[in-house]
């Protein structure tokens, strides 16, 4: 890009052309400066038809009449400042009323705001709850080019929606506010966050998907939210199923790949396994591996959820299918036609040779996989365990046993390590089942007020703490080989130097203190109340989750 008024031009063209591909036909502009790169993209655009009004009130009510006559969305468009507030009134009847609407309001960039520029007021979340859906994604940089037809796209649905309504779209522009288009980002046949909303029968038309997924080569990934008729879908369609930690699906099964992010990480398998489909079933696993491998691969994907909540942060869901994931995965069961054998038969292969190598790997090593494992392994069916985010949940979505008939939870909604012990003895109270906790000495320190009056509650609480006194996740980012040492322990490493052996005795709760991977196996075989510190080392931490990875990939690749 030349420049970034370039960049703008580009960024509203792609938009004005995605929307017109999504079935957009009226644009409604209010005259105006700030708005010129998307006022000029849509005026230039032959089959998106431009209606300028002088009064913004009078533009906002005219868009919510081609709502209203048409059913699609109009594109209704202001300058930065007042005149949007003048778009309130039409954008409220439109929420009352379930008029679609895309109303774009153009901002000063932030360096402007706040500091009496002119024409600058705050317009984020301007329209309050009467959006079906408020975005600001920015001053437009080509970093983010890949997200912006899948953003017009998902403007399109938002306001289309199982209730239509107006979206409203915040978009901050730099000078130059003219510019050329450039290498405007590629459209493509396979659609963009088309959402599919099924009820509650097994009759809904699901044909579109079927088709997407029938006879081709793909996967599963089975995250938080999945259930049991996976499995029945995957065995449907010949596909193996990556089961994230908390999927409820990791069990003995011939489709299961617990082991997937080991896998993936051998170039010469993830090369020569490339599927057509992937299809997300609930929330995403914590693997970046995973996620590249899919984004590098711009494979078709397609996601099944249970809630309205958007869940792309790669911006390549084709179509996502909201309903009960049983109901839908059972009607797509019943439809779908199955790939070919060698498929599935060269997973279950990878499958295999990863969990060997890991069980192998982690027995001769103490580390915090082996701890991952070892917890995993000891769970009996029927109980809980309460996995913290950070190391604890990449380490048993990455190289934890099977847990059948184990519920598993993790608080992955936003990842924090916040609450962890408090939200475990929730579910103790609530279960009155045996429940464990894996969770780091950071997250169980930021939660030790979760131990107050831990001994008086009458529940079967195990705390298994890895201790490697700070940070270590931290090791594994870019930081760790840029900033210096003493800068990165102060920063990142954040040792605290704290006695779990002294906590655990300041809230009367009894304590153990296991170095090995047969004493942690032996100990996690009894039950009460208890906490367990794991000794670990921060240092080699890296080192050896590398070691194990080596281990895996070479397990892999030896094939017969």
């Amino acid at each position: 890009m030349s420049s970034s008024g370039d960049t703008a031009a580009t960024f509203c063209a792609t938009l004005v052309d995605e929307w017109a591909r999504q079935g957009v036909r009226h644009a409604v502009v209010a005259p105006g400066s700030r708005s010129t790169p998307l006022a000029v993209a849509l005026a230039r655009y032959e089959g998106i038809e431009v209606h300028v009004f002088h009064d913004e009130r009078s533009a906002s009510f005219a868009a919510l009449g081609i709502g209203v006559a048409s059913g699609f969305p109009a594109v209704l468009l202001c300058t930065s400042g007042t005149a949007a507030t003048h778009f309130h009134g039409a954008v409220v009847e439109a929420h009352q009323s379930d008029v679609p609407m895309i109303v774009c309001t153009a901002d000063r960039p932030p360096e402007l705001r706040e500091v009496g520029a002119a024409q600058t007021i705050d317009q984020t979340h301007l329209f309050g709850s009467a959006v079906r859906w408020f975005h600001d994604p920015g001053v437009p940089s080509r970093d983010a080019a890949y997200t912006w037809r899948s953003l017009a796209s998902r403007t399109v649905q938002a306001a289309v929606g199982v209730r239509p309504g107006p979206v409203h779209l915040n978009l901050p522009f730099r000078e130059p506010l003219t510019g050329d288009v450039v290498d405007m980002p590629t459209s493509r046949e396979k659609k963009w966050s088309e959402v599919i909303r099924l009820g509650s029968s097994e009759n809904q038309e699901v044909s579109e998907i079927v088709k997407a997924i029938s006879g081709r080569r793909g996967v599963i990934i089975a995250g938080r939210g999945a259930s049991r008729d996976v499995l029945s879908l995957a065995e449907a369609l010949g596909w193996p199923v990556f089961a994230d930690a908390v999927s409820g699906v990791r069990e003995k099964n011939n489709a299961v790949v617990i082991g997937f992010d080991a896998i993936l990480r051998s170039q010469t398998f993830a090369s020569t396994h490339v599927p057509e489909v992937v299809a997300r079933i609930g929330a995403p696993p914590a693997s970046k591996v995973l996620a590249q491998w899919v984004k590098k691969n711009d494979c078709r994907v397609v996601q099944l959820r249970s809630s309205e909540m958007v869940t792309d942060p790669d911006h390549m869901v084709e179509f996502t299918v909201v309903g009960d994931i049983a109901t839908t995965t059972r009607v797509l069961a019943s439809a779908v036609t199955s790939c070919d054998k060698a498929w599935i038969a060269d997973w279950a292969d990878a499958e295999v040779r990863a969990q060997n190598a890991i069980s192998d790997w982690t027995i001769e090593h103490f580390s915090e996989p082996s701890v991952a494992r070892t917890v995993t392994a000891a769970m009996q069916v029927g109980s809980h365990l309460v996995i913290s985010s950070s190391m604890p949940i990449r380490d048993v979505e990455w190289f934890g046993t099977s847990t059948p008939g184990v519920t598993v939870h993790s608080n992955r909604g936003t990842n924090g390590i916040d609450g962890v012990i408090s939200t475990a003895v929730g579910v103790a109270v609530s279960t009155k089942a045996r429940v464990t906790v894996l969770i780091g000495d950071v997250a169980c320190l930021h939660d030790s007020n979760g131990l107050l009056a831990l001994n008086r509650r009458d529940i079967d609480l195990t705390i298994v703490v890895t201790n490697n006194d700070g940070g270590s996740i931290f090791s594994f980012l870019p930081q760790a080989q840029i900033v210096s040492n003493s800068d990165f322990e102060l920063l990142y490493g954040t040792p605290h130097g704290a006695s779990f052996e002294h906590l655990a005795a300041t809230h009367g709760i009894a304590y153990e203190r296991v170095a090995s991977v047969k004493d942690l196996e032996a100990t996690l075989q009894h039950g009460g109340t208890r906490l367990i510190e794991v000794p670990c080392d921060r240092f080699t931490n890296v080192s050896q989750h590398e070691s194990l990875n080596l281990a895996v990939v070479a397990a892999v690749e030896t094939r017969a």
